[in-house]
Parts: structure tokens; sequence; C-alpha cells
């Protein structure tokens, strides 16, 4: 079949290429129609969802929450750390000569005072060599005196007499020196104390040096506290802090600084800090375990919040608000905390109403219910 040869007048022309290429002119129609009608439908989805929306945000119930007013109050950076009660004094008793014990007066656990006799040693052989001593020494001085006669009627040479002084002097320090080992034979307590441990029985043999007890002061004791590196400039600052011991009924002692360590005592890095705390009723005993309640830093007048009301996302915090019935986001920054509150330093002021309970369920400018209004922070949980 021939093709048709196209026209020559315009019109004909027109008429031609529209026929030629009707099939084209419609694919593209129906393809425009296709496009418009996604659209439409897009848009009267998009008119739904919102109208539903709409509809459940007007049906949702307002939230029920519960506000706390802010007012200014008192918050305290404080840690906890444990420590140990030691006598204020631990002295070992060595033995300062030899012998044999004959007796021993005290048993483990008695209170002594100073002075009180703790054992004595077989004085035999010190009594000889102190009466020895003794009469030597008396002696010395006669001779000294009467030669000291004579040299003034020169009846004998200074050089005698010198001999008789030094004779004298010698015999003086003998005679001490006994004196000194016999009353050693008697061992006593140099302070006031308990016994806590003794090292000899009767017939123990000692010689210098031995071990003989240990007498611990608890008429006042000190708690040691292991504090951290990262603490250690806040309390070079203090002069008292609160001890609890549990033994003692869980009893509050106010410890005095008395020394910090220069350096850290094990690769804990712990640096021990000794708190001198009276004992006038022996209400503490050596070994007892302790808490030492530390306050680091205190801040008047602070603004402060519940932790758990404060909600941190992407390296964000915020509270929420309520303002005539609607929950406001405010974004806060915090300082310093106690156990589970927390000062709110920036981003709130003296009487906000802040939700602390029914606030994760809630969103910037969502209805609320109060259902119960605090004015302190320590009403929360009641």
């Amino acid at each position: 079949m021939s093709k048709i040869p196209p026209p020559h007048d315009g019109r004909s022309r027109i008429v031609y290429f529209i026929w030629n290429n009707l099939p084209r002119f419609v694919l593209l129609a129906m393809i425009l129609c296709i496009i418009f009608l996604m659209i439409d439908i897009s848009e009267k989805k998009r008119q739904i969802a919102s109208e539903t929306a709409r509809q459940q945000q007007t049906k949702k119930p307002p939230a029920s929450v519960i506000t706390l007013e802010l007012l200014p109050q008192t918050i305290r950076d404080k840690i906890n750390l444990p420590g140990v009660i030691e006598p204020w004094t631990r002295l070992r008793l060595m033995s300062k000569i030899g012998g044999t014990v004959n007796e021993v007066l005290v048993s483990e656990g008695d209170v002594v005072d100073n002075g009180d006799l703790i054992a004595r040693i077989d004085d035999q052989d010190y009594k000889i060599a102190f009466e020895r001593a003794e009469a030597a020494y008396n002696l010395a001085k006669i001779d000294l005196q009467r030669n000291e006669t004579l040299q003034k009627q020169n009846a004998i040479s200074l050089a005698v007499l010198d001999a008789s002084r030094t004779k004298m002097q010698t015999s003086k320090a003998d005679y001490t020196q006994a004196k000194l080992l016999l009353q050693r034979t008697e061992i006593t307590s140099p302070m006031e104390g308990v016994v806590r441990r003794l090292h000899i029985e009767e017939g123990s043999q000692l010689g210098i040096g031995d071990p003989v007890g240990e007498i611990l002061d608890m008429r006042r004791m000190k708690a040691v506290i292991g504090i951290p590196e990262s603490d250690v400039a806040a309390v070079r600052k203090l002069d008292t802090v609160e001890v609890t011991v549990q033994a003692a009924g869980s009893r509050k002692y106010t410890g005095k600084k008395h020394f910090l360590a220069p350096s850290p005592e094990n690769s804990a890095r712990l640096y021990n800090l000794e708190l001198e705390i009276g004992n006038s009723d022996n209400s503490l005993f050596s070994g007892m375990f302790c808490r030492a309640n530390i306050v680091k830093e205190t801040r008047e007048d602070a603004l402060v919040v519940p932790i758990f009301s404060v909600i941190s996302r992407n390296d964000a915090q915020y509270v929420f608000v309520e303002e005539g019935g609607l929950a406001k986001r405010r974004d806060v920054k915090l300082g310093i905390m106690e156990g589970w509150m927390a000062q709110v330093s920036e981003g709130l002021k003296k009487g906000d109403k802040v939700i602390v309970e029914g606030h994760r369920d809630i969103e910037d400018g969502s209805s609320v219910e109060v259902v119960k209004r605090l004015n302190s922070i320590k009403g929360i949980g009641q």
C-alpha cells in the first residue's frame, strides 16, 4: 500500500499531522489523566489523615499530672565514702631488758592507767648488780671526801684527787644504770588505754626489744577514709565531716579533720583522711565500719527539681512546666546534685510549676490536668 503524500496547503498539513500522531496524543492524554488522578488521590488522603488526627486530638482527654512549684532552697553536693574506725594511738610495748617473766598482772581487754603494772621480770640478778653498784658508789664518795681533805693539807697530789673524782663519777654512772635496769624489771603502761594483745605469759623468756603487748588509746578515735583523687581539692577545704557508724546504732559523729595524706596509699589512688572523733562513752571500737558524709559544695537559694523530671534526648535536657492547662517545654542546664535532686542553673525561674509526674506521656503544647500541686520537693512520693 502506497503512503499518502502530505498536502501542500497549511490547513491540510495540520490535519495530516494530527491524524498521523493521533496515537501519541491519546497516550499522552492518558498519562496526564493518570498523574492528575494520583495527585488528587494523595491530596484527599492527606486531608483525611489531617481530619482524623484533628478528631483524635479533639477526643484525647487531658493528661493527669503532678506539679512542683519551684521555691529557692539549699542543696549540697555530697559524697558518701566508706572508712574504718581506728584507735587514736596504738602502742606496742617492748622489753627493755632480758630475763624470765615471773608474773603477768593484766589480761587482754583490761583497762589500764598510766603507770599501771603489766608484768614483772625476775629481778634477782638485777638486785645484786644494783647493790654492788650502790656499795661501790658510796665507797667512792667516801674516798673522794677523804682525799679532798688530804689534798688541802698537801698530803696527796692533785693527780690522786683527780683519780678519786673520776672513780666517784664512774661509780655513780654504774649505780644509776643498775638502778634503771632494776626498775625496768617492772613493765608498766606508759599511757591510759586498753590492753589489746599480750605476747607473754609466766615463764616466758624475754630479750631486749622482744614484744610484750599492745595498748590502744580509745578515749578518742580516728576515722580513716579513702578520698578519691578527684575529691582531694574539695576535702582539703573542710574542717569537720559527719561520720555514721552502723554498729553504734547508725549514730552520727562529728569528725574533726586531723590529717590528709600527701600521697596515695595504694594502687587505687586513695588519699587517707584521718578524722578525730571523741569516744568518752566508749561507744566506738577499733575496726568498726563507718561512712563519711562529705559536703563538697553548698548552694543557697537554688532552684531544685527531682532528677527523674528531667528528660534527656539528643544531647538536650528539658522539663515540662504547666501554664494555663498546657504543658510547655523548657530547656534547662543542671548544676550540682544531691541524691535524686538536681539544681537547675538555667532555664527555670522561681514560681514555675514543673511537671514531676506524667511528663513522659505528653508533648510540648499537650493539654494537662493537674491532679496534685506540691510546693516542696520533700512532698514527692508522699
